[in-house]
């Protein structure tokens, strides 16, 4: 019986780990955006909307050195006090941060 339950539930397992992967950036904080087909200047860059996330998260205090947008969030590079870097998620729109 424990023969043919162990590798079911590995299966089970193996096809639910991509799900679970990362549920914090499935793009939900973009489902508050609303258009009236106005704007000034041309449409942003992805470069230009990361150059501009970043400049908000530096005036927030993150020490940022790259930023781009990942699976609906922003991912950011961000300086550790004591020396290398390590990656953070925040919520585009707010710039709050996704644990």
């Amino acid at each position: 019986m424990i023969r043919h339950l162990v590798p079911a539930l590995g299966f089970v397992v193996l096809l639910t780990g991509g799900a679970m992967a990362a549920p914090f950036c499935d793009g939900a904080f973009d489902s508050g955006r609303f258009s009236f087909g106005f704007s000034v200047g041309g449409k942003m860059s992805a470069e230009d909307r990361d150059n501009f996330d970043m400049m908000h998260l530096r005036q927030q205090g993150v020490d940022a050195t790259r930023v781009e947008r990942w699976n609906g969030c922003i991912r950011a590079f961000v300086r550790k006090p004591g020396g290398g870097e390590e990656m953070q998620f925040f919520e585009p729109g707010t710039y709050r941060p996704v644990y």
